[in-house]
């Protein structure tokens, strides 16, 4: 039969017996308590001989070998041997992996830094200290932010929004210049990933250069172009059979010029990233221009305004109209000529917003994330037909970076399209105004 309470039963056992044995002795030569008084201490002094060599294996368990003990004793020796090997095993298990992690980190082609909740580096790799100058031992409990001194990195790691990357040049005068990307994980961790993006940003000023260029050097040349084809198109003697084609050379010219200007326009925005101050805009005034703007295109398209608050917009207002006439102007090319068009204009404690809602044919989903890239397309085929330059989507989004904002797309195929640009609460302006 298994004893219920294990080696405690065991020992309690023993030591009964003990009591026994040395009660009869004791009382075989007279005195029985001597006896019990004897028994106890001789158990005494075995236990602490197992309390001893226990403790001297304890210390020196990785030269000896366990002492041979039963009861009690021998259960602890096993339950410390089986545990001492299983953290033995988990130990070695940690190593390999850790060494395999330095091994595998030390191959990569980007940088890897571990950062605490405090942002201090625990840990970084090889390429992370190639990049950075970081150094091993000296930089770790150090604020990463103190080290990498870029006011651009460390208004990243303040906001929290870690699902996009900050450009930083570490060293002044070098045109070295990283990506870095937070991944946060645990409880207030993360990885900063780091990657050298030197020759992606020359190339990227490089084409930058060359559309500006390009397009001024072309500027010149179509006005002329233009010019000479609205001379022969206005002359009476242009034969009839030529006054077609000349009508659709100069559409043609006038796309081109309306191409050539977008992209003056989109490369001054990507000049600079400067945040703009500007001054305060006439919302009302505004949404009077482009009415009036939209009216002399169709005068019978309806055109719906809500703008009626007592809020403004701090703003650069050449850039705002810009942005504001590219959203209409693409409404009204894919709306019918009567379906209606709204414009809204409102704040709440998140902002300011302007909105432009459509009757078109609608954007599917797999389309939505790329309609600000430059020439991005939909549907080249109806693009053309409109006219479109492709352009003014990335002009709007350049627009509301410079302000501090951004651009939200909402659109449902065969339902329409709502093009809303948000801007922060720092640009609110108090301004009574209204539309008529």
């Amino acid at each position: 039969m298994n004893d219920p309470f294990g080696g405690l039963g065991y020992a309690l056992r023993r030591v009964v017996g003990a009591l026994v044995v040395g009660y009869l002795l004791g009382l075989f030569v007279g005195h029985p308590w001597w006896g019990v008084t004897g028994a106890l201490a001789g158990y005494l002094a075995l236990q602490l001989l197992n309390l001893w060599q226990l403790d001297d294996w304890l210390r020196h368990r990785n030269r000896r070998d366990p002492p041979d003990t039963g009861g009690l004793w021998g259960e602890i020796v096993s339950l410390v041997s089986r545990l001492h090997r299983r953290k033995q095993f988990h130990k070695q298990r940690a190593l390999a992996l850790f060494r395999e992690l330095r091994r595998s980190t030390a191959s990569m082609p980007d940088g890897v830094v571990a950062l605490n909740a405090a942002k201090e580096i625990i840990w970084f790799n090889r390429k992370a200290a190639e990049m950075l100058g970081l150094r091993r031992k000296l930089d770790f409990g150090i604020n990463v932010a103190s080290l990498l001194r870029a006011p651009e990195f460390a208004r990243y790691l303040e906001t929290g929004k870690y699902d996009s990357t900050v450009l930083v040049r570490p060293r002044i005068g070098e045109a070295t210049c990283f990506e870095l990307q937070a991944v946060p994980y645990g409880e207030g961790q993360m990885f900063l990933l780091v990657r050298d993006v030197t020759r992606q940003q020359q190339l990227e000023i490089m084409r930058k250069d060359f559309v500006a260029n390009a397009s001024h050097e072309l500027r010149s040349p179509l006005t002329v172009i233009s010019g000479y084809l609205e001379t022969f198109a206005t002359d009476a003697a242009l034969p009839d059979e030529l006054r077609s084609p000349m009508l659709e050379m100069r559409r043609q010219a006038e796309r081109m010029t309306a191409i050539i200007e977008d992209l003056l326009e989109l490369s001054r925005l990507e000049a600079s990233d400067e945040q703009v101050v500007g001054s305060v805009i006439d919302i009302g005034a505004m949404f009077k221009l482009l009415r009036k703007d939209l009216m002399a295109r169709n005068p019978s398209r309806p055109v719906e305004l809500h703008c009626a608050v007592d809020e403004g917009l701090m703003g650069d207002p050449g850039l705002i109209h810009s942005a504001f006439w590219n959203l209409v102007d693409n409404a009204a090319k894919y709306t019918p000529a009567d379906a209606p068009i709204v414009l809204r204009w409102w704040v709440d404690e998140a902002g300011c917003h302007f909105s432009v809602t459509d009757a078109g044919p609608g954007i599917a989903a797999e389309h939505l994330p790329r309609l600000t890239e430059r020439f991005y397309r939909v549907d080249p085929g109806r693009a053309r037909a409109t006219g479109g330059s492709g352009l003014g989507l990335a002009i709007v989004r350049h627009v509301m970076q410079r302000h501090g904002g951004e651009l939200q797309i909402e659109s449902v195929e065969g339902r329409g399209s709502t093009f809303t640009c948000h801007f922060p609460p720092l640009r609110r302006v108090h301004q009574k105004f209204a539309i008529e």
